[in-house]
């Protein structure tokens, strides 16, 4: 089977307050070296870029324009790819995803489903607020029905095609999937899998990486 990957790097850093996905991290920047942990199982890797990207392609295949949402970014790569079985899809600001973890999605869509996302457990009790000048809580919600999911996801490549022709947006693919009664599992995820939003967890990746 062919698979491709998309590290999708086409965030404008406002919360963080810089283009976190270009910054150097040991020999390489953050987005080089998601690029190059999807090379694992994938024969091509398309980098999603921000408008105005003038870099090198961080050791990508080739590089693609991101839209104004993340589902828009994954789009613009899509369309660009021509034969594939398998898609994985990884966010660029995790890039301490394993191998192992991109061979546990890959792995579970060649057995059969649509999807596979990496996802781990709940360890905090979770509430259901009323947002406002202050957070009235509403109710408990029933942890052991509720994960967090990260990136690399994986995808047979026709059923993401056929979720994202309905031009929705979402978070992540899985969610456009869903809509469609695909069938998405959830394998175990890897608490080193750390997404970079702020600065707290650039420090986090920074003392990581020491």
């Amino acid at each position: 089977m062919r698979v491709c990957a998309v590290v999708v790097a086409a965030g404008r850093g406002e919360r963080f307050g810089a283009l976190k996905q270009f910054l150097p991290l040991g020999e390489h920047t953050v987005a080089a070296t998601s690029v190059r942990v999807a090379r694992c199982v994938a024969s091509e890797v398309i980098l999603v870029v921000p408008e105005g990207y003038d870099g090198n392609g961080e050791g990508a295949d080739r590089t693609v324009t991101g839209g104004a949402t993340r589902s828009e970014s994954v789009r613009n790569a899509l369309v660009t790819i021509g034969d594939a079985d398998i898609v994985v899809i990884h966010d660029a600001a995790r890039p301490f995803a394993s191998e192992i973890l991109f061979h546990a999605v890959v792995d579970a869509v060649v057995d059969g489903v649509a999807g596979a996302v990496p996802a781990l457990e709940l360890s905090d009790t979770v509430k259901r607020v009323q947002r406002g000048s202050s957070w009235r809580i509403i109710e408990t919600l029933d942890r052991s029905e509720l994960v967090t999911v990260q990136t690399p996801q994986a995808f047979r490549f026709d059923d993401l095609q056929r979720a994202h022709a309905q031009h929705g947006a979402a978070t992540d693919d899985a969610a456009l999937l869903e809509v469609l009664g695909a069938v998405v599992l959830a394998v175990p995820g890897e608490t080193s899998n750390i997404k970079i939003t702020t600065p707290d967890d650039w420090a986090r990746v920074s003392e990581k990486e020491k």
